[in-house]
């Protein structure tokens, strides 16, 4: 499986930003005061929605999913939907963070859907019309028939992993199931205040591995565990477990959260490289669970600023930069993806390492430029401005605004979806073949 955090702005300690608001600042207002940001977390999700853009070409300039057929320092593109397992623990930590400082309570169920509404429908009903126009002017994607009016209703309503329905964009499965995972998150709060976090994840979990273990035994249920991933579920939880770090003990702050990631992924990486890609990718329901912890790990040695060196690389301004845009480049890239190969690499450049170069080379520049383009447009101003009517209103030039207050970042939200990569193949699933066949033989 995308995330709302600041993206600017210099991070203090949560006591700090409020003592600094007048008081008789009304509750509403604190809510909407600006909040830190933590460095590092623009670029974990700008270098994970890259890492999809690159998976998506290498599924078309490497058939035969999913066997590996790339040469070593390419083989590790395959795996596209660990990009889903940052972004959904990613996810579940940036929702849960404010939250996690104030007791673990939403301001409010009513206006968290609002706000999620605002920040994510316009930009992916924009995407959802770009990705129409391109299925049916340009080439739609392999393996899907021609999207009509049931793919319109069906990616609007946001219950395509649920409901069949041509896909003009096979990415979009999964903004579906953050939209799902966003209902469950109230509830995922309350346990934590009844029972702690710990306990509510175990409890997610435990629901979760139960619907793995006996969804190969019923057809149905397995088809749902295919196309709706609810070990998301699980990984959405672990990824609110780890906000708590933001409001615990220096004791728990000072642990070596980067090392403990280090040796939760490694016996994963080594099973891995040992099974090979098709065991993996058969069994994504279980190394998604696995590498979940890793991930975590990852994140709260971030919120703690450690380790120094990679934290500035990711929060170096080119990777803020890609994060920012990183949504808009989830929701368009799929379409640029397959008109570039399809009607210019294909029937041209040999398959294989040559299109994939060749591909990445057109691709990258193309998609970032655009994603950058599109956010400035259906992004950008959904961030600012938190209602239609301050939307449309034009600025008043005559007032002079207040300064910036020191040490208050300005808020910079980002969808907190899942960017990720296309489902894996299963047979009978309509959609989900093309990657291991040739171009063409559809």
């Amino acid at each position: 499986m995308t995330v709302s955090l600041p993206s600017a702005g210099v991070a203090v300690p949560a006591p700090a930003v409020l003592d600094q608001l007048p008081a008789a600042t009304a509750a509403s207002e604190i809510a909407d005061a600006p909040r830190r940001r933590l460095a590092g977390l623009d670029g974990v999700r700008g270098l994970a929605a890259l890492f999809v853009v690159v998976n998506h070409v290498f599924l078309r300039a490497f058939p035969g999913y999913p066997v590996d057929k790339a040469p070593f320092w390419a083989a590790w593109f395959i795996y596209g939907r660990f990009a889903v397992v940052v972004f959904i623990v990613l996810s579940g930590f940036s929702l849960a963070l404010s939250p996690a400082r104030h007791g673990w309570r939403l301001d409010g169920v009513s206006r968290f859907a609002r706000r999620r509404a605002w920040r994510i429908l316009p930009p992916y009903w924009a995407a959802l019309g770009f990705s129409l126009a391109v299925a049916w002017l340009l080439v739609r994607p392999p393996g899907q028939g021609a999207p009509g009016s049931s793919s319109v209703v069906v990616n609007g309503l946001l219950v395509q992993n649920l409901v069949a329905a041509p896909s003009p964009n096979r990415a979009f499965w999964s903004i579906a199931v953050e939209a799902q995972l966003y209902v469950l998150f109230p509830l995922l709060l309350l346990m934590v205040r009844r029972r702690g976090a710990i306990l509510m994840v175990a409890a997610v979990t435990l629901v979760v591995a139960m619907v793995g273990i006996v969804g190969p035994h019923v057809s149905r249920l397995d088809v749902f565990v295919i196309q709706s991933a609810p070990d998301l579920a699980a990984l959405f939880a672990v990824g609110i477990l780890a906000a708590g770090i933001v409001g615990a003990s220096g004791r728990h702050r000072s642990w070596p959260w980067a090392w403990l990631a280090l040796a939760a992924v490694a016996p994963v990486l080594v099973t891995i490289w040992w099974q090979g890609s098709v065991w993996t990718l058969d069994h994504l329901f279980w190394v998604d669970l696995a590498l979940g912890p890793a991930v975590a790990c990852l994140l709260a040695a971030l919120a703690t600023g450690r380790p120094a060196p990679p934290l500035r690389l990711l929060d170096a301004r080119p990777m803020r930069n890609l994060g920012l845009s990183s949504y808009s480049l989830y929701l368009t890239h799929g379409p640029i993806v397959v008109v570039v190969y399809e009607l210019v690499v294909a029937g041209r450049v040999r398959q294989g390492t040559p299109a994939f170069l060749v591909s990445l080379a057109l691709v990258l520049p193309l998609t970032i430029v655009f994603a950058r383009a599109f956010a400035a447009v259906f992004e950008t101003p959904f961030r600012r401005h938190r209602s239609w009517a301050s939307l449309l209103r034009r600025p008043d030039r005559s007032v002079v605004p207040e300064a910036r207050r020191e040490g208050v970042a300005q808020q910079h939200h980002v969808a907190d979806l899942a960017y990720v990569g296309e489902l894996r193949p299963l047979a009978g699933v309509p959609g989900e073949v093309a990657v291991a066949h040739e171009p063409g033989s559809l």
